[in-house]
């Protein structure tokens, strides 16, 4: 217990808090959720590694660091109501829901969205709705407070811009491999958003992400 204590505290001081990750809330949270729980099996070395972890189905985990600067950026408050686009293995839900007052996550893989459901199980968080379906380009009506995309995005769908209370605060990346941007999107308005360039990173897309228009000659 002791070693998976240390490579925890090696994990936070090493790779999330070298990555601008500062804030309290958020770190003491990374401590309290057990990234370990929601690593598959035959992954489970690689839980406090600085790497995508493949979840099958063409999905990943996100980088230990991608968790904690996306937590930090989009400022969760105990009122809020989040939308995660991607639920992969629950992990960054869990961490959503340990601060927001409900959160709606979406999954394209069924088996992936039954994988967070048991992971989740130990935590009993009364605040998630689980959904199948494909929310790479925007899912439902429902406004919301944060809005989380857990997979990359060529381009930006203005759903998840119109789906934004004002105040809320969208946080995905945006672009091709191998360079993208992890941008946070801020509702200032009706119609007035403000951008933030946050890291360059390159991570795994969703399925379906919307496309930029290729020009045939």
């Amino acid at each position: 217990m002791r070693d998976i204590e240390l490579t925890r505290f090696n994990m936070i001081e090493q790779q999330i808090r070298p990555c601008d990750v500062l804030d309290s809330r958020v770190l003491e949270l990374l401590k309290q959720v057990r990234r370990e729980h929601f690593v598959p099996s035959s992954q489970r070395a690689l839980a406090f590694m600085d790497v995508e972890i493949p979840l099958g189905h063409g999905a990943k985990m996100w980088f230990p660091k991608e968790e904690g600067r996306a937590l930090q950026e989009v400022k969760v408050k105990h009122h809020d109501r989040a939308l995660e686009i991607g639920t992969g293995s629950g992990y960054f839900t869990a961490l959503l829901a340990a601060m927001a007052e409900h959160v709606t996550t979406v999954e394209i893989e069924p088996a992936l969205s039954e994988f967070a459901q048991e992971n989740l199980k130990p935590y009993g968080y009364d605040n998630i709705t689980f959904a199948v379906g494909d929310g790479a380009q925007g899912w439902g009506n429902a406004q919301y407070d944060v809005i989380v995309l857990t997979g990359s995005t060529p381009v930006l769908p203005a759903a998840f811009k119109q789906q934004l209370a004002i105040g809320g605060r969208l946080f995905a990346v945006v672009g091709d491999a191998p360079t993208m941007r992890a941008q946070l999107i801020t509702r200032l308005g009706d119609d007035a958003y403000s951008t933030n360039n946050i890291l360059e990173t390159s991570t795994a897309p969703l399925r379906n992400a919307l496309q930029p228009e290729r020009f045939i000659f």
